[in-house]
């Protein structure tokens, strides 16, 4: 469905992930939010005693609060990661429409087509370079990817700053 050039696009998008270590942040950062997880559920069997004075209640908040908190700095950091590879990839391959113009067209695809394995397992979406889900879909606060407009705006502003014509799109 995309063109080589389109194709070329997308590597260097994925590439620049590389060369900005995004795998290692999100790994760290995945884990710190997991052992913030795993604490919280360690208060609820080990800190409800006598003298808390959160009470129940407090530690029932904590062990609500900590894991989502974490999720919510887990998901930033993914957005930004992610515009951060856009540019790095425009850099890499000299041309960031496209990219730009194979985001439109995955993005058109993953709209007409149901990823059942997707929305049966959305903790995997993090993995698509669009988002897969839409089947269910939920506020965008909780989603792992920026809107795909946005980023194509952002390349297009930065194809337009290196004097490059947009194309049709505009």
């Amino acid at each position: 469905m995309l063109s080589s050039e389109e194709v070329a696009g997308v590597m260097a998008h994925e590439l620049a992930h590389v060369k900005n270590r995004d795998t290692l942040i999100m790994t760290i950062t995945a884990t710190m939010a997991g052992a913030l997880s795993m604490l919280a559920s360690f208060a609820m069997f080990f800190g409800g005693g006598r003298n808390n004075p959160l009470g129940i209640v407090g530690v029932i908040l904590m062990m609500i609060m900590a894991p989502l908190a974490a999720s919510l700095v887990q998901m930033a950091i993914s957005r930004t990661r992610e515009f951060g590879a856009d540019a790095g990839g425009a850099e890499i391959c000299g041309q960031p429409l496209w990219f730009a113009t194979a985001l439109e067209k995955m993005e058109n695809a993953a709209r007409r087509i149901d990823n059942r394995t997707a929305e049966t397992n959305p903790a995997t979406a993090h993995v698509f370079i669009v988002n897969p889900l839409h089947a269910h879909r939920v506020d965008n606060l909780f989603s792992t990817h920026l809107k795909t407009a946005e980023r194509i705006g952002r390349l297009r502003e930065m194809a337009r700053d290196r004097g490059e014509s947009a194309g049709p799109w505009e």
